[in-house]
Parts: structure tokens; C-alpha cells; sequence
């Protein structure tokens, strides 16, 4: 139980790194959803769309294979050295190709030159943190990790207050914060704000690049460039299903008269989900290096499987919960009633990022036995699943197309995953009490959402069914729990 205790443990300070920055970014959703006509919101949803492939581009599986070298190697100096030093050589190369290309850049993802400059620093410096912050998880030391992320996304919450709230009764006050302000200069004030977030985090990191070894291995960096490639092609996969909706959403395949509207609509109700992504993310944060640190130890399989189970009762509460208090947590969250078009598909994309998380759970049997080329395979079949579906389904039902492919897309690869898994690293999952709570949690959400809509009685009945269920079933290993 002590391996649980440790796990649960960095999950939680490792959540808190996650999900508190999270939360707290969810003051610009209702600050964007305000100050913002949907269209613009629409277009810094597409930028974020770009950032999130372009960050796997740059870090193209290097952190997951750190973790797998770091502790597979005896000389963990000479693992450090060598992925530093090859992030900082492509980044810095694809950094200055970029800027030689950046007019044609812009005209293949339709965002402007002078937006793209801010992209392509700020995704310069985010890639130079990327090794930092992995050492950090792998020495675990998350309270250090938490502190540097929390800081990032404070100073970027800061700026954006300042610049949407503060900057223009200033600017009518002062000629200094008047040769700051610009009327219609929304989106670069948002872009500026990450680009000063991401520069302190740098320099909070830079003390990693002091103490380092500046080794650089060819016959090791090789070997985890192999281990790797098959992670940046599941990485890019994944952006894939997760964001390239809104870039079709805003193509020639969308039928709307304002496309761009349906991209804001989308995405600000796509935020719902995030109670969600937060959980199945910070699992994943607290169980990779778990997974890889015990993977040697005495019957490891069984262990797994309770982490599933643990997951699953968790997120089917956080599913059913959401669900029910959807209509209450969108007033807060989405201010602007334009954007709440979109709430039909709340449930699916919740659904959706439970897959996610079941998925990652499942994920260990490639991650630990150097198949990761399972994991490029599945993720681009799920990647193939969203494609075809979001070109089918968008000129039919708009942004619900893109909902279903979604769910479509993570679902397949839960059941892949499983398959593969059970042939070559089985883990003695409890299918019935996983199968029982995905089953009750998703038909209530479905059944309450689609049917008994903001009639509270019928939801909250619903959620003390569920929890009843629960602690009945699990009464036993929750007093555990609690008690250590």
C-alpha cells in the first residue's frame, strides 16, 4: 500500500500543478467570452489549435523517452545531457527555418505574420523547458514543478486582467499605458501574455542548464530517438483528434455562414469537459513515472489494474457530476449566452476525455515493454477515425460532428489498447466493476442530459445512486485510503 500512498501522493501535488493553474485559467474564459465576439474567440482557438501540434513537433516523444532512459540507464548524467542537447539543437533550428518561412506559414494555417512571430518565440521557449521539467518529475520533486507551473500561469491570468480590464480606463488617464494600448489588438494581447509567462518560466528553470553534464551520447541518442519517434507520431495523433477540429470547423468543409463562430462556440463549450481532461491529466502526470519505476518489481500487473479501477470510479463521479451542474457551471464559465449554442455537445466531449484517461491507463503495457510503436499505431487509427468523421459529419451537423468523431476516435483506441494489451502484457483487469460503473455513469449522464435537462431532482437522484453504488462497492478500500 505504500507504493499507492507514494502515487497518490505526486498525483495529487502533480494535480495541483495541473489542475489548480487550470482552474485558474478558467478566469479567461469568461473574460475572453465577455470582451470577445465570438468570431475573435473563434480565431484564438484556432492559434491554440497550431500551438498544441507544433509543441509535440518540438518535443517529439523526447520527455517520454527520458523517463524510459533515466531509469534504464546506469549513468543518468549522460541521459540528461544527451536529450538536452538535442531539444535545444532542433528547437533552436526549427526556430530560425520558421522565421525564414513564417509569410508562407501564415498563409497554410491562415493566422497572421505579425501573431505568428509571438507563436514562434513563445513556442521556443516552451520547448527549452521541456527537458527541465521532466527532470523534475523523474527526480520527484513535485512541489518545485508545481511552484515554476503555477507561476507561468499566474503571471499569464496577470497580464490578460490587465490588458482586458485595466488597460483602457489607464490608457485615458496616462500617455504611458496610451502608447500600450490598441483598439482590435485582442489577440496579440493574449499572445503576448503567454510570451511573458513562458520567458519566466525559462529563466525560473535555468539553474537545470547550470548543474547539468553537457554530454551528448550519438549511440544512446539514437536509441531514444527510436523509443521516441513513435511517441511524436502518437503525440501528433492525439493533437489531432483533440484540436485539428476547430482548424476543419473553420475550412471550406463548414457550411455556416461564420465559421469562426462555430469554432468559438465549440470551444468555449468544450471548456466544460475540462473538469475532466484536469483529472485524466494529472492521473497521468502522478502514474507515468509509477509505471516505469515499478515496472521490475513483484507482480506489477496487479497493481496496474487497481490504478485503472481507482480511475475509473473517479472519473465516472467527475462524468456524472459535471453533467448534472452543467447548465449552473456555464453561467460562470461562459458569460456571453451567444457561445451556449453549443452545449449539446458537453456530455459527449466529457465521455470523450474519460476514454482519454482509460486510454493512458491501458497505455503501460507498450510504454514498459518498448512497443511504443503500438502506441503510434493506435493513436493514428483514432487520428483516421476523426479525420473521416469531422469531413463526413461537419458539412452535415456542424461542431456535433466533430463532438462525435471525437468520441469516436478515443473510444476505438481505448478498445485497441486493450486488445493489443491482454497479447502481449496482460493485466488482470476487473472488467465487470470497471464495465458496471462506465455503464451506469455514462447512461445517467446521456439519459439526464439529453432527457431531464436542468431538472435537478431527476439529476441529483441520479448522482446519490451512483455514489450509494460506489461506497457500497468500495467502502472497504476508501476508509484505507482515508485512514493512510
Amino acid at each position: 500500500m505504500s507504493a499507492f500512498k507514494s502515487l497518490f501522493k505526486q498525483t495529487f501535488i502533480y494535480g495541483l500543478a495541473t489542475v489548480l493553474p487550470r482552474m485558474l485559467t478558467f478566469l479567461l474564459t469568461p473574460l475572453y467570452t465577455e470582451v470577445m465576439a465570438v468570431g475573435v474567440y473563434g480565431k484564438v482557438s484556432i492559434i491554440f489549435s497550431w500551438f498544441a501540434i507544433f509543441n509535440v513537433i518540438l518535443a517529439y516523444g523526447m520527455e517520454t523517452a527520458f523517463f524510459r532512459f533515466f531509469n534504464k540507464e546506469d549513468d543518468q548524467d549522460k541521459v540528461v545531457g544527451t536529450s538536452t542537447l538535442s531539444i535545444i539543437f532542433t528547437s533552436l533550428t526549427i526556430f530560425i527555418l520558421a522565421f525564414v518561412f513564417k509569410n508562407q506559414i501564415a498563409e497554410v494555417t491562415d493566422i497572421e505574420v505579425k501573431h505568428i512571430n509571438f507563436v514562434l518565440w513563445i513556442l521556443l521557449l516552451d520547448a527549452l523547458v521541456i527537458i527541465p521539467f521532466a527532470w523534475l518529475r523523474a527526480k520527484a520533486k513535485p512541489m518545485k514543478y508545481a511552484i515554476i507551473k503555477i507561476t507561468n500561469v499566474a503571471i499569464n491570468i496577470g497580464l490578460n486582467l490587465f490588458f482586458f480590464l485595466l488597460l483602457t480606463d489607464l490608457a485615458k488617464q496616462n500617455d504611458v499605458f496610451a502608447s500600450i494600448y490598441k483598439p482590435d489588438f485582442e489577440i496579440s494581447y493574449v499572445l503576448i501574455a503567454n510570451l511573458f509567462a513562458s520567458g519566466i518560466t525559462l529563466v525560473l528553470m535555468l539553474s537545470f542548464y547550470g548543474k547539468i553534464k553537457y554530454v551528448f551520447n550519438t549511440i544512446l541518442w539514437k536509441q531514444m530517438l527510436r523509443y521516441a519517434l513513435p511517441v511524436l507520431v502518437a503525440g501528433l495523433a492525439y493533437t489531432t483528434i483533440e484540436t485539428f477540429n476547430r482548424i476543419l470547423l473553420d475550412s471550406s468543409l463548414s457550411t455556416a455562414e461564420n465559421p469562426e463562430d462555430e469554432v468559438g462556440m465549440f470551444s468555449a463549450c468544450y471548456k466544460l469537459a475540462l473538469f475532466m481532461t484536469l483529472f485524466a491529466t494529472a492521473f497521468r502526470l502522478g502514474i507515468e513515472p509509477y509505471f516505469f519505476s515499478h515496472a521490475k518489481s513483484k507482480n506489477p500487473q496487479k497493481n496496474y489494474a487497481r490504478i485503472l479501477e481507482y480511475f475509473v470510479v473517479f472519473g465516472s463521479v467527475i462524468l456524472l457530476t459535471v453533467v448534472v451542474f452543467s447548465d449552473f457551471i456555464k453561467v460562470i464559465i461562459i458569460r456571453d449566452e451567444a457561445f451556449w449554442e453549443a452545449m449539446w455537445i458537453v456530455p459527449i466531449i466529457l465521455i470523450a476525455s474519460f476514454c482519454l484517461g482509460i486510454y493512458h491507463n491501458l497505455s503501460v503495457w507498450y510504454k514498459i515493454t518498448d512497443r511504443t510503436k503500438f502506441g503510434a499505431y493506435i493513436s493514428v487509427v483514432g487520428a483516421i477515425i476523426t479525420l473521416v468523421l469531422n469531413i463526413w459529419l461537419i458539412p452535415i451537423i456542424s461542431y456535433r460532428g466533430s463532438a462525435i468523431a471525437t468520441l469516436a476516435a478515443y473510444g476505438s483506441m481505448v478498445l485497441l489498447s486493450y486488445y493489443f494489451g491482454r497479447k502481449y502484457y496482460p493485466i488482470p483487469y476487473n472488467l465487470k466493476k470497471i464495465g458496471l460503473y462506465l455503464t451506469i455513469s455514462i447512461a445517467f449522464s446521456l439519459i439526464y442530459f439529453y432527457q431531464f435537462r436542468a431538472n435537478y431532482f431527476v439529476g441529483i437522484t441520479m448522482l446519490i445512486v451512483f455514489l450509494s453504488l460506489v461506497y457500497i462497492s468500495e467502502k472497504k478500500q476508501i476508509k484505507e485510503l482515508l485512514k493512510r
